[in-house]
């Protein structure tokens, strides 16, 4: 009998605590559900203009000069080159806010407003107390941010009765955006694409062809400037800078065509901006507001569209936001280049830019971040940068890389190569985090998915993938062999 009372004792406990156990995991569910994963927009809260960060700057960008004269550029000195609307937003430091027109704004409700998405997974793995957000730009029919701008520029283009469309790209996700764009609007694309990206992002080329675009890889036989390099330098694999010389030189010889660019230019960034005005409507969703601002950074562009609307607040109110471009350490115009007038293409047919540069005679490393590797960054981020109004750092390729496959592994997406250095760096923060104990709010820009990008994932699972150093004899002799161009 006494063995029968503690045998149904232990059976009590036992149902006890297992009870317990489900209790305890029934609240982890609980609590789990009622964590909101991603924040979206309707489609009336789409933004209905872009935001000119250029207009509350205290110090406005030095002026981009004509490479003849060497005078600051007027609108009309681009016309040639650019769509006219595209030329006054480029030069236009005093109007706020300028309009989305309702054409451009109806495309983008085919994927906007992108989902603002809190990064559980990649929380619990580095074990921070940060609150990890990220901005989805890879829901674009092409993947990336950049059709935020193309649909605009071609939309311009085909209102000032252009029937031609060129332009260049690296990994080709400018490309495939401005090839699609153009479609949507009834307009040709002839694309350069960078050589080293031609081979290595075979499908980005597909893409291109699909929508009808002529893909030519760069340098090429094509132009003057693509066959003056090939003849002094016979293997060169390209660059952004040779890509751009020879797509406005095409754009100069070919009846009724503009050219259009992917990053960069101010425009460009301008129309970008509806990434971070969605962002700050979207954190307010969440109850948060960030205390850092992370981007990958090649030219500007998608750093720009997402911290531009956060940084008035900062210029205006004081707010004590930091923000962080991230660039590869084999291409670090802004950690270690120069800020000087350049060119910003390789035969030097751009008006002159003040940027931070190394030297528009760059070759840079054939890393697989192909968005990233410029040899300059944009006028506005320069002057923000100068002013310590936004900071930098520079990833090694492994470490971008070692950052994308954590976050795929935890969140289910597989990043482009270029977001990469925009994890890594924001890993980095949160592990910073960590050691302090600090709860920041975390906002990065996932700029792009890599799911084209799978020969880059399969060299580095296999170990094939390297880092590349520069000297800073490397740096200095390009900047002393282009000299003081203004």
């Amino acid at each position: 009998m006494r063995i029968d009372k503690k045998q149904k004792k232990k059976e009590i406990v036992l149902k006890i605590i297992v009870t317990f156990g489900l209790v305890k995991k029934l609240i982890q569910v609980t609590t789990m559900s009622n964590k909101t994963k991603r924040f979206f927009l309707p489609e009336e809260e789409i933004p209905h203009y872009w935001y000119n960060i250029q207009a509350d700057m205290v110090n406005k960008p030095m002026p981009p000069l004509h490479p003849g004269t060497k005078q600051p550029l007027k609108a009309e000195d681009l016309y040639p080159i650019f769509a006219q609307e595209l030329c006054k937003q480029e030069l236009n430091q005093t109007d706020k806010w300028i309009e989305i027109p309702e054409e451009v704004r109806e495309m983008y409700k085919y994927y906007r407003s992108t989902p603002l998405v809190r990064a559980y997974g990649l929380e619990e793995a580095l074990g921070t107390p940060a609150h990890i957000y990220f901005k989805n730009e890879s829901v674009s029919p092409m993947g990336s941010h950049k059709l935020n701008s193309a649909i605009p520029q071609a939309y311009y283009c085909k209102k000032e009765g252009v029937t031609n469309v060129t332009t260049e790209t690296g990994a080709g996700q400018w490309g495939a955006s401005l090839a699609y764009a153009a479609r949507l609007f009834g307009l040709e694309a002839a694309v350069y694409q960078v050589k080293i990206s031609y081979e290595q992002k075979p499908y980005r080329r597909s893409i291109m062809q699909t929508f009808g675009a002529q893909v030519t890889p760069s340098p090429s036989m094509s132009t003057r400037a693509g066959k003056d390099i090939l003849t002094a330098h016979p293997n060169y694999q390209g660059s952004l800078g040779t890509a751009i010389s020879e797509a406005i030189e095409l754009a100069q010889t070919t009846p009724n065509c503009k050219y259009t660019l992917g990053s960069v230019l101010s425009h460009v960034a301008l129309h970008q901006t509806v990434i971070g005005l969605e962002a700050e409507k979207q954190m307010e969703m969440a109850g948060e507001y960030p205390d850092m601002v992370i981007a990958c950074f090649g030219g500007g562009s998608n750093f720009g569209g997402i911290a531009f609307p956060f940084m008035r607040h900062k210029i205006l109110e004081g707010k004590q936001t930091r923000f962080i471009a991230a660039e590869p350490a084999s291409c670090p115009k802004l950690t270690r280049g120069k800020f000087q007038y350049d060119f910003g293409d390789e035969a030097g047919y751009t008006p002159l830019l003040p940027m931070y540069t190394l030297g528009h005679n760059f070759a840079p490393a054939n890393i697989h971040a192909g968005g990233l590797r410029y040899h300059g960054a944009g006028v506005i981020v320069s002057q923000l940068l100068k002013d310590g109004l936004m900071e930098a750092v520079d990833i090694k390729q492994l470490e971008s890389f070692e950052a994308g496959c954590l976050f795929a592994q935890v969140e289910g997406i597989i990043p482009a190569p270029e977001s990469c250095h925009a994890i890594a760096a924001t890993v980095r923060e949160a592990k910073k985090c960590k050691e302090t104990g600090e709860e920041k709010v975390i906002l990065f820009n996932l700029s792009g998915h890599g799911l084209i990008d799978m020969t880059s994932y399969d060299k580095y699972l296999s170990g094939d993938l390297v880092n590349y150093e520069l000297t800073d004899q490397d740096i200095q002799k390009n900047l002393d062999e282009i000299g003081n161009l203004a």
